[in-house]
């Protein structure tokens, strides 16, 4: 659906540069590969930051297996029309944005919303991904140190392994989620208050291990996207 979407200028160049993708969409890539399944996690800064344009060219550049995404609002929902693909939306309650998930290969099971506890301010959801063997919890979680750390546990207490959360942590510090591993990027992805540059966009897995993580380059919000190559421990054996 188009509601709400204001082509650019720039979005014609974008579109032209889509067409090979979208013809190698249909080439099916799980986590029971042999190759690591490549994961991208973007807090887009909902309706003042990254627009449909910028996440076209971020799966162009960056071809992953998998784009998560949060703060995504309704103008997101196009973006199969642009990429081909498959795409799901979660939003907040009572929010104009939330979760979404895009991949160019059916998924195993339709994503779904997880109810975790919620803050003071905000109720919060994940977004469970099912891709062949692995789940995945698409997050944006609540400021609140200690609140943020009862959502990771919840979601732990639910997830079967081989398991991934990935997401916008709000998190400083060790998560203290036992069971789970943080494999994500050691450098900073935000900078509080625009000064404190700190590691809040993270990866935590339980049964899987990962061959190799980043920071992309920051363009269009105040996150910076992460990157993870992960595989499962039976594709390791």
């Amino acid at each position: 659906m188009r509601s709400g979407l204001k082509t650019s200028r720039f979005l014609p160049k974008v579109l032209r540069r889509s067409r090979l993708l979208r013809a190698a969409s249909g080439s099916a890539v799980t986590a029971g590969d042999a190759r690591p399944v490549k994961i991208v996690s973007w807090n887009l800064l909902h309706s003042v930051g990254a627009r449909i344009e910028d996440v076209i060219q971020l799966i162009e550049r960056e071809k992953p297996d998998l784009l998560l995404m949060q703060e995504a609002t309704v103008g997101m929902d196009a973006l199969t029309e642009h990429v081909g693909g498959y795409y799901a939306r979660t939003p907040l309650p009572g929010r104009i944005h939330g979760p979404a998930c895009w991949t160019p290969s059916p998924f195993a099971r339709k994503p779904r919303a997880c109810v975790i506890p919620s803050g003071a301010l905000v109720r919060r959801v994940a977004q469970i991904v099912h891709l062949d063997n692995l789940t995945i919890a698409n997050v944006h979680l609540s400021h609140g140190q200690i609140m943020n750390r009862r959502q990771l546990r919840r979601l732990a207490a639910v997830l079967p392994a081989p398991a991934a959360i990935l997401g916008d942590f709000n998190l400083v510090g060790p998560t203290l989620v036992p069971g789970f591993a943080d494999v994500g990027p050691r450098e900073p992805t935000h900078r509080m208050a625009d000064l404190v540059p700190i590691r809040i966009d993270r990866c935590l897995v339980r049964g899987m291990v990962c061959e190799q993580s980043r920071v992309l380059p920051v363009f269009a919000s105040d996150h910076q996207p992460i990157m993870v190559w992960l595989k499962t421990a039976r594709d390791l054996a």
